[in-house]
């Protein structure tokens, strides 16, 4: 679909609601935090998602690190 921004940003805002770090770039929104919360926050989120739309595309990398006071040096 051609109104694909929309969506992203609803399911953003409500990782920015919950109680976790979120971090956002233009190629990714990182979640820092305790994991299974963090899990079950994107379970629900991602449920309501494709509840709420016929097509949805979702890209998940999970890292077991702390990176969210990261600084580029460049």
């Amino acid at each position: 679909t051609d109104a694909f921004e929309s969506p992203i940003e609803e399911f953003i805002n409500r990782l920015r609601e919950a109680e976790y770090t979120v971090l956002e770039n233009p190629l990714s929104t990182q979640v820092y935090g305790d994991y299974d919360g963090i899990m079950k926050l994107l379970t629900q989120e991602i449920k309501r998602t494709f509840l709420s739309l016929d097509n949805v595309l979702i890209n998940i990398k999970i890292v077991k690190s702390n990176r969210s006071d990261y600084e580029p040096h460049f």
